[in-house]
């Protein structure tokens, strides 16, 4: 068993395609192809059912998913650690990123990380899922790291470090019934209709929230993926939207108002593997830190 066979084996079992598996791996089809092939003879089992017109795994491949994330971890931390020893940070870390990240202006942030580490790359990842699918995705090694919008408690596999928090905005036209207030308490938004983002997002996670602790219903007929469909769909008169106040503020041409009473946070962290995380995404959750300008995370 290589482990050039168990990265073809958990990228295609991520993708659910030979054909997407092989892109990812930046290979051809049929190397992937016969790669998997060879490590099914090697098990005696078949990892993949192949009959219907998508792949899907077996029990054998199901089982051997988590086990082959676990062994490509450990090379990884382990050529890493050659590189850390030889006196300079070498390796790869994937970093999932959000819409909004709030005061963090991620790509100042990666580049200076690039210019202090030249030898590590850093690859970007975003989720449909959101924070919720980031979070996962970081339990399950398939993030190094994640910037999150996340208010619940952290997990024994993953440890979250508050970086900053900011209000939540209504946004609407500027002709909207509310458009002049200078700030709106959840109470007066409860008739209006919803334009928000899919559950598992943040922003979404705490408007959901403050509207249950109040007892009052919300109208979400309309879920998003982006700012760009929701600006639109607010700018032809068709609901409000609550965003972050920095996101809020960069949406040319509406109106951004305060949701105070009770105050709507939006706060932004980054989540770390606890007990697996490489120097390479070590130094780079430290350079987010300080861009950021977040404290230190305190010794135990």
């Amino acid at each position: 068993m290589e482990l050039r066979q168990l990265e073809y084996f958990v990228a295609v079992a991520d993708e659910l395609s030979f054909s997407r598996g092989a892109r990812r791996s930046h290979t051809v089809q049929s190397a992937v192809s016969a790669a998997i092939a060879r490590l099914e003879r090697e098990l005696r089992v078949e990892l993949f059912d192949r009959s219907k017109r998508q792949i899907a795994l077996t029990p054998a491949g199901a089982a051997l998913l988590p086990e082959a994330r676990a062994t490509l971890e450990a090379g990884r931390r382990a050529r890493d650690s050659v590189a850390t020893g030889r006196g300079y940070l070498h390796g790869a870390v994937t970093l999932g990123i959000l819409m909004s990240t709030g005061p963090l202006d991620v790509p100042a942030m990666l580049g200076r990380f690039h210019r202090a580490h030249p030898r590590v790359t850093v690859q970007l990842r975003q989720a449909a899922a959101g924070s919720v699918g980031h979070i996962r995705a970081v339990a399950d090694s398939e993030l190094d790291l994640a910037l999150v919008s996340h208010t619940g408690p952290a997990t024994s596999s993953v440890g979250l470090q508050r970086l900053a928090e900011e209000p939540m905005c209504m946004v609407c036209r500027p002709d909207h019934r509310l458009a002049r207030r200078r700030r709106l308490g959840v109470a007066e938004l409860s008739d209006e209709t919803f334009i928000d983002f899919a559950p598992g997002w943040g922003s979404r996670a705490a408007t959901d929230t403050a509207f249950q602790a109040a007892g009052l219903p919300r109208s979400v007929p309309f879920e998003v993926a982006d700012y760009a469909t929701a600006t639109g769909l607010i700018r032809h008169g068709l609901g409000i939207a609550l965003m972050p106040a920095t996101a809020a503020a960069r949406q040319t041409g509406l109106s951004a108002v305060p949701v105070t009473e009770p105050a709507l946070t939006w706060t932004l962290s980054v989540a770390t593997r606890v007990g697996h995380t490489s120097p390479a995404a070590m130094a780079l959750a430290e350079e987010i830190r300080l861009a950021a300008n977040a404290p230190a995370v305190r010794s135990n």
